[in-house]
């Protein structure tokens, strides 16, 4: 192989610091020192230049990187060295982590300095579990296996301050939460059990139990919990720690006492009315309580520290966290298409029951010049409106369906592109993220729900267009129908444009668009509680519709559709039940998890990335 004799970037602004060194221009020397650790943050090179113009500045060397508003992190890691060669090394250490939370996953603390066993000895034991406790602070719990490698200086650091202080209860408890969150549960155990024998104290019993109960130990982490409880009864975090586990383990009856007993202490307390409302979901499945989360979280801004109960609780679920999957005679010629590497087939394929306008479009999209022919409408007519509509999306000449809008403009698509998506967090989330569709014209937004663009070349467009299509139109379609939601949102909801248009598209020809349509209002009950009567009226109709229809013709829309109403907030118990029938969802139940098997592997994909 070749070797690149290409000049590296942090080779390059060491050539210039040296130059500056010799020069007697310090400044300059150390704004390029600081470019070239931010490149390569463990080069020697770098790492003996430093030295350089530490020894060229002296006492004062340290005051040529500067901290100030917006500091340059390759100027925070520079004055970390100097600190710790001047004999500051804790303070070297405390902006070394801030550089971590800066910048994950770079190797700021792989250096010698830091894992020398010689620094335990320099370092107070309580200031270093302060330090591994800020590692903590910053890092996931537990952390993807990719980000792991910059952070194993710090481990090697608690490994070294344990070995000096093996009976220091708070450094074995820190050091045990790094360790449980870098995957060395069993370490993280024993480190535990070590600290609260030597000093027992909630926060060490925490720390037990939190490794416990990443171990798999449920039975062990419940009881190091509630020794926890037992040393300071009034920290109502620990009421939530107990009744996760609990839950965890199947104990949900137990898990809600736990939770009531710190509601009447506190009601507002935020980590046990996110644990409440997520148990309770799980135990009946009622979306009413998703929504209460949802109005607590938005009332409540300023929460303690971030919590994901409302997102775990939507993940995977039809609409509240994801696209439906489409059916139908339609999508499954064209998946057999797609699965044939696009082999088409000899003749014309006749769909045994008609087909959505957005199916039939998307079909012929993947697989051009494919002649399709459909059984008979049946009646009611799926091509006509369900109710008189200003405004029609689609054309039909018999079989054959076209756009009846002109295509959206080159920059509609491009906007819409980089926020189309298969899935999100929770209704609110993807509210909020919609908003960058706010500026978009009503006529590009309705042109992107038929003349959907091409997928984007990214890792998720290419998984969309090359294994479901399907999924992406009916993504754009979700996204620009959020669209409308920030469409004139000075008029009032009642009489506003964004209202209008939505019930259009709810009441026009039966469609994806229908579904989404529908989420849009179900987005904007979740997120304005004044709309929500109008939005569960809207809703039981269109749900009643569907049940009408589909006693005398199959409707592909109807279980989307009957999951859709069961995310709605406020909608009437008959309607409720009526949706769960449809869509096949036992009373009692959450409603529904069951994506496709693409669908499973793409968020797994997404996750992953």
């Amino acid at each position: 192989m070749a070797e690149d004799d290409r000049v590296p970037p942090a080779a390059e602004e060491l050539a210039l610091a040296r130059r500056a060194l010799d020069a007697g221009d310090l400044e300059h020397a150390a704004g390029h020192v600081a470019a070239a650790l931010a490149q390569a943050p463990t080069l020697p090179e770098v790492h003996e230049t430093l030295a350089r113009l530490g020894a060229a500045g002296g006492a004062s060397a340290v005051d040529l990187f500067p901290l100030h508003h917006r500091v340059f992190v390759g100027t925070v890691v520079a004055r970390a060295h100097l600190l710790a060669a001047a004999g500051h090394p804790a303070e070297g250490l405390d902006l070394l982590v801030a550089a971590t939370h800066h910048a994950p996953g770079t190797d700021w603390a792989a250096v010698p300095w830091v894992t020398t066993p010689d620094l335990a000895e320099r370092l107070d034991p309580e200031r270093t579990a302060r330090i591994l406790m800020q590692v903590c602070a910053g890092a996931a719990d537990p952390v993807p296996r990719a980000g792991r490698a910059s952070l194993t200086p710090y481990l090697t650091l608690a490994r070294n301050a344990v070995t000096v202080h093996p009976e220091h209860g708070l450094l074995l408890g820190a050091a045990s939460a790094l360790a449980r969150r870098l995957g060395e549960v069993p370490l993280a155990i024993r480190w535990a059990d070590r600290g609260v024998r030597a000093a027992p104290s909630k926060i060490g019993e925490v720390w037990l139990g939190y490794a416990y109960r990443s171990g798999g130990r449920n039975r062990e982490a419940l009881a190091a919990l509630r020794r926890a409880v037992a040393h300071d009864p009034d920290d109502l975090a620990v009421y939530a720690d107990i009744a996760g586990t609990l839950a965890d383990d199947g104990h949900l009856d137990e898990a809600l006492e736990w939770i009531d007993r710190a509601l009447a202490r506190d009601p507002s307390f935020d980590c046990a009315v996110h644990t409440a409302h997520r148990l309770r979901h799980q135990r009946d499945g009622d979306v009413a309580h998703l929504v209460a989360l949802a109005d607590f979280v938005r009332d409540h801004p300023d929460d303690t520290h971030e919590h994901g109960d409302l997102a775990e609780c939507c993940r995977g679920r039809p609409w509240l966290g994801q696209v439906t999957p489409a059916g139908g005679p339609a999508v499954d010629v064209m998946r057999q298409v797609l699965a044939d590497d696009h082999h088409r087939p000899g003749g014309p394929v006749r769909l045994a029951e008609p087909a959505p306008p957005s199916a039939l479009r998307t079909l012929v999209t993947t697989a051009p010049g494919l002649r399709v022919d459909m059984a008979e409408v049946g009646d009611p007519d799926p091509r006509e409106p369900r109710r008189p509509t200003t405004r029609q999306l689609w054309r039909w000449t018999g079989t054959t369906v076209e756009p009846a809008v002109p295509a959206p403009s080159p920059q509609a698509c491009e906007r819409l592109r980089q926020l189309a998506h298969p899935a999100w967090p929770h209704p609110p989330a993807a509210y909020d993220a919609a908003v960058g569709l706010a500026t978009v014209d009503l006529t590009d937004l309705l042109g992107l729900l038929v003349h959907p663009p091409d997928a984007p070349p990214t890792a998720l467009g290419r998984v969309l267009g090359g294994q479901d299509p399907v999924l992406w139109v009916r993504s754009v379609q979700v996204w620009a129908c959020l669209g409308l939601l920030h469409h004139r949102t000075d008029e009032p909801w009642a009489t506003s444009t964004r209202r209008r248009v939505l019930l259009d598209l709810v009441w026009g020809i039966e469609d994806w668009i229908t579904e989404a349509a529908l989420f849009a209002l179900v987005t904007a009950a979740w997120v304005h509680p004044a709309v929500r009567p109008d939005v569960a009226g809207v809703m039981a109709e269109r749900l009643a519709d569907v049940a009408e229809v589909g006693r005398r013709r199959p409707v592909p829309i109807a279980v989307s559709v009957a999951h859709l109403a069961l995310a709605t907030p406020d909608l009437a118990a008959e309607s409720r039940a009526l949706a769960a029938g449809l869509a096949g969802v036992r009373p009692g139940d959450p409603a529904g998890r069951g994506p496709r098997a693409l669908v499973r592997r793409l968020l797994r994909f997404l996750r992953r990335r």
